[in-house]
């Protein structure tokens, strides 16, 4: 469930953090200015990580959440983690990920798949991540209604 004060750690956009300019700015220029307004609001916020090392930091209990820069940045991880292929028939065993959208002022959550049309009708798609993706918004909705009595 949510924390009340999440630890954050907020990937680099480039490799090894940018190398103090020799890869890219952006984690001077852009990141480490957001994550300091960040913290001056409170938010227990770190980085920029470098990205190759970020989610194993979050695995060993780091971190609670970690901010990725771009959509593959952060499903990679995670899909290595959730997703098992099974080499015999070439066809997944299990598709485990939620996606959760945070600072929105509605509860969304999302599979860590795409849409996977090329299954539609075929009765071979795999229910699981939607499952833990409506689990888990069910979840944020109760936690959020208590928060408001």
């Amino acid at each position: 469930m949510p924390k009340a004060a999440p630890r954050i750690a907020v990937a680099g956009l480039n490799p090894h953090c940018g190398e103090n300019g020799l890869f890219g700015t952006e984690e001077t220029d852009e990141i480490q200015p957001a994550i300091e307004a960040a913290r001056a609001q409170g938010i227990a916020a770190e980085g920029p990580i470098p990205p190759d090392t970020v989610f194993s930091k979050a695995q060993g209990g780091l971190f609670d959440i970690v901010v990725a820069m771009y959509h593959d940045q952060g499903h990679i991880p995670l899909k290595l983690a959730g997703f098992q292929l099974d080499k015999t028939t070439g066809s997944w065993a299990n598709i485990s990920g939620v996606n959760i959208t945070l600072g929105l002022p509605i509860i969304r959550t999302s599979v860590d798949h795409g849409t996977a049309f090329d299954q539609a009708r075929k009765g071979t798609a795999n229910p699981m991540s939607l499952r833990e993706a409506i689990d888990y918004a069910i979840k944020l909705a109760e936690e959020k209604w208590r928060e408001s009595k």
